[in-house]
Formats: C-alpha cells, structure tokens, sequence
C-alpha cells in the first residue's frame, strides 16, 4: 500500500538485514569490485555491512594487537584482516558465530554475531585469552554504510543483488570463490547476467 506520496509506507519496505548482498559484475567502483557483504542492519534510517571476501594484504592481526598492546598468540599470524568497507576505518570489527558472546554482543541472526572489543581481539588472537574464540570468525577494519533510502536506489539500479546468508560464504573469505558462490546461490553466473541489466548505473558513479 502507498502513502498519500506515493510512496511505500515504510512497512511495505523489503528491509535486508541478515541476508548478504552481492556486488553486480559491472560494479565501477574498486573498492566494491566482487564484494559480498553481510547485512548487519537495514531499516528506514539506514544500512550498514561488511565486506566479507576482501583480506588485506597490508595489515595483519599482529599490527593490531600491536597498537592495542596486546601480547600476541601463536595462533595471531593465521589470522587475516578483512577490508570491511570504507566508513570508519580506524575501526575494527569481528562477524562470528554464536557459541562465543559477550554482553556487547549483537546478534544479527541465528548463528552470526558481531562485537567490537578489544576483549574479542584478546580471544582470538591474543597470548592469555579469556575464554574460547568462536569456531568461525572474521576480524574486519571499517565497514560500508548507507543513508536512508539510498541501499534501496543502489539495488533498484542494479548495482546489487541479494541472497541468504551462507556460513560459508561468510566465513572462508576467498574473495572470488565467495563471490562465485554467492552468485550460485541464487543460480546465476556471472556470465549468465546480461550487459544492459548489469549496466544501468553509470561505472564512474561512486557508492557509500
């Protein structure tokens, strides 16, 4: 149903929180090129997300824990950093499964949380951990933001696609292969999708 505008009411909004977004192959900004990206929220104010397929090459855990002064443990140098987005990268945050929580965590499904401690950064990589690191965890810097209403224009421009989120997919951090699989999941190629669907947003237009 529409408002007195014409516009939805916000109710009738497809709000995408949980599920994965999926960078279509004409994607011209760089820094989205192939991304896959958990939706941690969406709602009428705005959206936010991170990159799950993009490790930096440049920064590493023991950088981190190096600034935080934090004793680094043997299992620090396997394990990558993740380029989260452009909005706040001074920040770190850790997408993880449920069997690690804190009382600063947020839960964004039914097995998928995010914190954003140094109390976590101790846990997975540190020498005297607190407790257990969860089983499966990504450890990002930043993360990609987006203003009311503008994801919505963003996918109705065909520079995204949706799909349910996969543990996998979020976890195993391969930056083609994930995307690949992302693709899969709604049973498309790249190849499959054509050039006018896939060009409809000029390449130079930036997003975030």
């Amino acid at each position: 149903m529409a408002s007195s505008n014409g516009k939805p009411k916000n109710q009738d909004r497809d709000f995408l929180a949980g599920q994965l977004l999926i960078a279509m192959p004409n994607m011209g900004d760089p820094r989205f090129e192939h991304a896959v990206i958990f939706l941690c929220a969406h709602n009428e104010d705005h959206a936010m997300g991170v990159i799950v397929n993009k490790p930096l090459t440049n920064m590493g855990v023991s950088d981190l824990l190096e600034q935080l002064e934090i004793e680094q443990g043997e299992q620090a140098s396997e394990t990558p950093v993740f380029f989260g987005g452009p909005v706040q990268t001074e920040r770190g945050v850790v997408l993880h499964t449920l069997d690690y929580a804190l009382e600063t965590t947020v839960r964004l499904g039914p097995d998928v949380g995010l914190t954003a401690t140094k109390e976590m950064l101790i846990d997975i990589a540190g020498k005297k951990p607190n407790r257990s690191a969860p089983r499966r965890f990504l450890l990002a810097i930043g993360h990609a933001g987006w203003g009311s209403g503008q994801l919505e224009q963003e996918i109705g421009m065909n520079a995204w696609v949706h799909c349910d989120p996969d543990e996998a997919i979020i976890f195993d951090g391969a930056e083609n292969a994930s995307w690949r699989l992302a693709l899969s999941t709604l049973g498309v190629t790249s190849a499959m999708l054509s050039p006018e669907w896939a060009a409809v947003r000029r390449g130079d237009q930036p997003l975030n």
